[in-house]
């Protein structure tokens, strides 16, 4: 007599419902309205909407702050995951701690916190600006706020891939006479580059619609560190929805092109 296994949860049929109607109240019902919103708009007039100069002044600042900070992570994450897995230190638990506060911090306490630091009369700022280098206002700074907010994606996405490797290969590696820079190039990377660049990739998505950290500390000057979605809330305060919605759609496809590659990583490195 057989014997069926009896699911705590429902099945198949009653929870992919349920999983749908969650889905779609919650994600794609606002997200279609933003396409059907942007839809009232005639194809010239989108085009104009998204392609102004101040917003394309936007884009570049958005995507091109939003690459050097995941890149920067990309590098800095990755030691600081391999500090927190392969060493014991005092205050580890700590430091531990300290990488996931960007997670838990309004966004908007990081950008005041940021610009009190930085700003020409900050703790570092006042250093920084003898030596010509100026971080609040500055494309600089929304740079350094989107790499603070984009640093716990890095670690904690290779950290646990970190912990499942065994020290006994780099051993092997030793013993074989490789030197420490092929150890790292020829035997880790390859089974740590997977990780690193979803994570790299997820602080990439991340920082891209970063609002509440940056507003602060990059000034809002049009043309020069104006952020997209500061860009999109200004058109909302002037009534102009059909444009904001326009502009949100153009990040909406990008973030969503994004999350499919992120997506993809995955499937990647699972199967490696």
């Amino acid at each position: 007599m057989a014997h069926h296994k009896r699911n705590v949860l429902p099945g198949f049929r009653l929870a992919l419902g349920f999983t749908v109607l969650y889905l779609g109240l919650v994600v794609l019902l606002p997200l279609t309205a933003a396409f059907i919103k942007s839809a009232s708009l005639s194809w010239v007039d989108f085009r104009a909407a998204v392609t102004s100069p101040r917003v394309l002044a936007s884009y570049r600042l958005s995507f091109g702050a939003s690459l050097i900070a995941a890149l920067v992570n990309g590098v800095f994450g990755f030691l600081v995951a391999w500090v927190l897995v392969r060493y014991h230190f005092p205050g580890r638990k700590l430091v531990d701690a300290v990488v996931d506060l960007p997670f838990a911090l309004p966004t908007a306490v990081a950008g005041i916190a940021l610009t009190a630091v930085y700003s020409r009369n900050g703790w570092l700022g006042h250093w920084l600006e003898p030596l010509g280098v100026n971080v609040a206002f500055t494309p600089l700074g929304v740079t350094v706020a989107l790499i603070f907010i984009g640093l716990p994606f890095v670690v904690r996405t290779v950290q646990p891939v970190l912990e499942d490797l065994d020290q006994e290969v780099e051993e092997a590696a030793a013993s074989l006479g490789a030197s420490r820079w092929q150890t790292v190039t020829r035997v880790l990377m390859p089974m740590l580059f997977p990780s690193l660049l979803t994570g790299t990739t997820m602080a990439f998505a991340r920082a891209l619609g970063e609002y509440g950290s940056v507003v602060f500390i990059s000034g809002n000057m049009p043309m020069k560190t104006e952020i997209t979605p500061l860009l999109i809330i200004t058109k909302l305060e002037q009534y102009d929805y059909a444009g904001a919605t326009a502009i949100a759609v153009v990040m909406l496809i990008a973030s969503f092109c994004l999350l499919l590659l992120i997506n993809l990583l995955q499937a990647w490195s699972a199967k490696r």
